[in-house]
């Protein structure tokens, strides 16, 4: 993750765009790309989305982790940190001894 977090940044500082990177133009850009990801989704069923449109898919999906990468860097957040920490939550949260009953 260091390594794609370093290629993402490495990127917006060589265009010099940090300046118009704010937290909630981040936050907004993040919303707009998982609805052009649900764009590809709409009116079709998911088996047909990915056979008419996986590249679109796995492109919308690169743009969402690009600005979620940006965010965490703007707000100091270490990402890997902060994801582990939410699987630790998680895992109490929803046990899988209580998953498997559920599915029985």
């Amino acid at each position: 993750m260091k390594e794609l977090t370093q290629k993402i940044l490495t990127f917006r500082d060589e265009r010099d765009w940090k300046k118009y990177h704010n937290e909630k133009d981040l936050a907004i850009s993040i919303s707009l790309e998982s609805n052009e990801l649900l764009e590809n989704f709409q009116w079709r069923t998911s088996e047909e989305a990915i056979a008419e449109s996986r590249q679109n898919i796995k492109e919308e999906m690169a743009d969402i982790l690009i600005y979620l990468v940006q965010l965490a860097d703007k707000m100091e957040i270490n990402f890997e940190e902060e994801v582990s920490h939410k699987l630790i939550k998680n895992a109490i949260k929803y046990p899988v001894n209580k998953s498997e009953e559920k599915v029985k």
